[in-house]
Order: C-alpha cells, then sequence, then structure tokens
C-alpha cells in the first residue's frame, strides 16, 4: 500500500463527486473520510467546553536574545544591537523590535525556559510537532490530536494548515500532514504549497472547496440526488438515520459525512469563512499586507467559523529587491547571504517588526470579538539561536541552539502579564524551570480543556496524548 499523501487543496476534492466514498488508488482522501474525525470518538456530554487553537510556528527558529529574553548587560558578541524596552507588565522587558506586543503583554505569557538537546531542524520540528522529545516517525501532530479528541461542530475542517514547510528543515516524509497513526482522517486541510500561495499575493483564490474540473456544482448535486434514491436515509429529516439495510453505526456515520460533505462543497459557509477578501481594507492592512499578516487574518476567520485549530508558519515574504530562498525566514546565521540584523527576508530588522504587528493585532483582534478567552495562541520556533554572534556562510548571525529559547502563549485561561521560567546570564541554558516539549505539549492540551493523558490507540491503554506535565502556574 503507498504511504498516504499529504491532504492538498486539490487531493481534498481528488473524489470529482459525493459518490466516491473510499481512499482512491492514488492514496488521496475523499472529503467524507476527511470529515470522519468528528465521528471518529466516543461523545461525553460531561466534557468541558471545546477550545480553539491558532498556532504559529516561527520556522527556523527565533533569536531569544533579541525579542522575549534580552540580556542587556552581557558583551558585545553576545547581546546585539537591538536595545531591550520595557512593556506594560513591570520587569519585563523584550527586544526593541517589538513595540506592538509590548504595549499589550498583558494579553500573553512568555516562557523562557524551553529547552531540548537536538539543534537539526527537521528533528526538532518532528519534536515539536508531535510534543516528545524522541517522536515515532508515524506520530500525529497537535492539531490532528485535537481532531481526533474534540473536532470542530461545525461544517468546516477541524484542522487547517496554512502555508506548507519548505527546505532542508521540514519535518521528514511531510508527516505533519498525514495524520499520523491516527489516520489520514485527521490530516489538516492544506493551503499554500508554494511561498507565494497565500492571501497575501494578489489575485489569490481558495481553490480548496471546487470541485474537478469536469463536475459542477449542478452536476455534484445530481449525483448527491441519485445517492439518496440508490441508499437514501431512513428518516430524511434526520439524515445520521439509515435504511435497514445499512443499519449499522458505519453506516449511519458514512450517511452523515456525506451530508457534511455535500453541504461544505454547495453552501457558502467555508467559501465565506476562507475569503479574506469580505474583511475590510482597513482590517487587512492592520493584520499586514505580507504572507503571515494575511494568513493570521484568514486563521483568526477560519476559528471564529468553527475550525478547531489552525497552523500558521511564520512565512514573513521578501523584502524589496529579494529574490525567494526558503521560508525559514527565522533561520538566521548569515547563510542565506542576509546578516541576521539587516533588512532583508531572512533578517530581524524585516522580519521581527512585521511579526511584531501582525501578532500583536491577532490577539487584540481575538479580545474584541470575545475569542481570546476561548482560543489558544501559541508562538514559537523548534529551538533558538546560539548566544554567540558568529559568521555564517556569507554574513553574520546566530546558529542553531535548542539548550534554552522562548515561546508565548495566550488565551484559552493562560494567565497574561506573566513570564515563566528564566534563563542565564547569556540566555544560553535554562536557569530554572526547564520545559521539554512533552511538558509544552501537555500544557497546550490542557488550555484546549483535553486531558494529555487520553489514549489515543484503539486498545485504550497505550499512547497517550502526551507524556508531558501541565504547567499548571501558566493557568
Amino acid at each position: 500500500m503507498r504511504p498516504a499523501q499529504p491532504i492538498s487543496r486539490r487531493h481534498l476534492l481528488h473524489v470529482g463527486g459525493i459518490g466516491a466514498l473510499s481512499t482512491s488508488g492514488a492514496g488521496w482522501l475523499s472529503l467524507p473520510e476527511l470529515l470522519a474525525a468528528d465521528q471518529d470518538r466516543d461523545q461525553d456530554s460531561h466534557q468541558p467546553a471545546a477550545k480553539s487553537c491558532i498556532f504559529i510556528y516561527q520556522y527556523g527558529g527565533l533569536s531569544q536574545l533579541d525579542s522575549w529574553d534580552p540580556k542587556p548587560n552581557s558583551a558585545d558578541g553576545i547581546r546585539g544591537p537591538y536595545k531591550p524596552i520595557s512593556t506594560r507588565t513591570p520587569g519585563f522587558q523584550v527586544g526593541e523590535l517589538m513595540p506592538r506586543l509590548a504595549e499589550i503583554s498583558d494579553k500573553y505569557c512568555v516562557i523562557r525556559s524551553m529547552s531540548h538537546g537536538v539543534p537539526v531542524h527537521n528533528v526538532a520540528n518532528e519534536m515539536l510537532l508531535a510534543g516528545r522529545s524522541d517522536p515515532r516517525k508515524d506520530s500525529p501532530s497537535l492539531g490532528s490530536i485535537v481532531t481526533k479528541l474534540r473536532p470542530s461542530e461545525s461544517n468546516m475542517p477541524s484542522h487547517v494548515w496554512l502555508q506548507k514547510f519548505g527546505g532542508g528543515a521540514a519535518p521528514a516524509d511531510n508527516a505533519y500532514l498525514t495524520g499520523g497513526y491516527l489516520g489520514a482522517g485527521h490530516a489538516p486541510l492544506l493551503l499554500g504549497e508554494r511561498h507565494d500561495d497565500n492571501p497575501g499575493t494578489p489575485g489569490f483564490q481558495v481553490r480548496a472547496f471546487q470541485t474537478a474540473d469536469d463536475v459542477s456544482l449542478s452536476r455534484l448535486e445530481s449525483r448527491w440526488q441519485l445517492l439518496q434514491q440508490i441508499d437514501p436515509p431512513l428518516n430524511t429529516a434526520n439524515p445520521i438515520a439509515v435504511h435497514p439495510a445499512a443499519a449499522s453505526k458505519k453506516s449511519a456515520t458514512l450517511h452523515s459525512l456525506q451530508k457534511r460533505a455535500f453541504d461544505l462543497l454547495h453552501g457558502t459557509e467555508a467559501r465565506h469563512a476562507f475569503d479574506v477578501e469580505q474583511e475590510s481594507a482597513l482590517m487587512r492592512d492592520r493584520y499586514g499586507r505580507h504572507p503571515f499578516g494575511q494568513n493570521l487574518l484568514l486563521a483568526r476567520r477560519l476559528i471564529e467559523a468553527g475550525v478547531r485549530l489552525v497552523n500558521v508558519v511564520a512565512w514573513m515574504g521578501l523584502a524589496p529587491n529579494d529574490k525567494f530562498a526558503s521560508l525559514e525566514t527565522w533561520d538566521m546565521h548569515g547563510n542565506a547571504g542576509i546578516g541576521i540584523f539587516d533588512n532583508g527576508w531572512n533578517g530581524l530588522g524585516w522580519a521581527l517588526p512585521r511579526a511584531d504587528a501582525s501578532v500583536a493585532t491577532l490577539l487584540e483582534d481575538l479580545s474584541d470579538r470575545g475569542l481570546l478567552d476561548s482560543t489558544l495562541v501559541v508562538m514559537v520556533g523548534e529551538f533558538g539561536r546560539t548566544p554567540k554572534i558568529s559568521n555564517g556562510a556569507s554574513a553574520i548571525g546566530r546558529d542553531h541552539w535548542p539548550h534554552c529559547y522562548s515561546a508565548m502563549l495566550a488565551g484559552a485561561g493562560i494567565q497574561g502579564g506573566t513570564v515563566f521560567g528564566a534563563s542565564d546570564d547569556t540566555a544560553a541554558w535554562v536557569k530554572d524551570h526547564p520545559v521539554s516539549p512533552e511538558d509544552f505539549s501537555a500544557t497546550l492540551l490542557h488550555a484546549l480543556n483535553i486531558d494529555p493523558a487520553t489514549r489515543l490507540s484503539p486498545d485504550g491503554f497505550t499512547l497517550p496524548a502526551s507524556t508531558g506535565q501541565p504547567l499548571r502556574e501558566l493557568f
């Protein structure tokens, strides 16, 4: 059997209609199979209210010293050129390229003691995605786990990924797009397979809900009506109930998923949610007219429409006169011909002020809409950068450093205006309260009202969602 393929916008509707209900020979899934995550669990009326998540990946690894954990008293070759600035929180400072986030520090918490031992991009990304220090090759990502345990209750995909990882830093085999051992029914809907395939590009169109070229919506509706005649529900007022010849839980689920797939393709709810053109020009300007800003705006729209988890890769786009080289914006060790403190696409001078403005806008927007209490916002990379500034292949930079780095959490019960953990005098090593990938993932699940000890395996006692312990001090 061929391995499952990433679920791209075209693959999602590879069925070309509602009647093709099983995995195709190419390994792609039908839309009903992708929606099957909503039915793939026991209902529990005593579960706490489900929450949503926007997970921002600073792909490549943000320098902690130039952002969340400045060390102004360290030596010249360590502290860098940026001065620390005060935030709204007394005693808490950040780098000067983050003035907007400094103003709203009461809305988020910063962890300054993230730590692991692997300075290799792809492996560290696998660890971050799986929440494990030694992930299996088929470990599901956080989004797939959430899709399994707390799927969307609206007629929307539960899990969406905005901007595909690219370059050598990507996890092996694109496992984050397959659902891992949970199955491809828990894979995300992927938008953005190329660096310019995002709503920050003029003329961008979401094609995920278009039918195949030879199948119009009217033809799709005819197929649906024919399917209903061949295999009708027992009670047309209740599409989940099935006729006696197919009176099984599996058949009932299949009818329900067929109905959801048809409604999603034929209706306007999902199309509207994925269309950032519905936003005002002022709001689009606030988020920033670049890939990251517009993807964050799209993420907010999707969460508002009922998507449970949206992953956003913080690809900041190109500066004027830049040529595209990689999506690894934050991998700033001078190997791309741009120094870490420069204004090109791979420099903090370009990327960090734009990230600052966009993320601050997201937090304010979620708060204004009453969504921040029910939406966890996470921003982190796979590791940090070395305290010592060094010469890269063609410019100065900071190299990979997993031993001590920072993460930001906001919303979903996280205490704003707080700092957890501490680094030493050069932000090289954790001074207190180290946070492992396991404890970080357990904390995220706890924030989403999911018990980290919940078993994901069919046997009911192996493979917990996380083996870590939540950082309860954050709540």
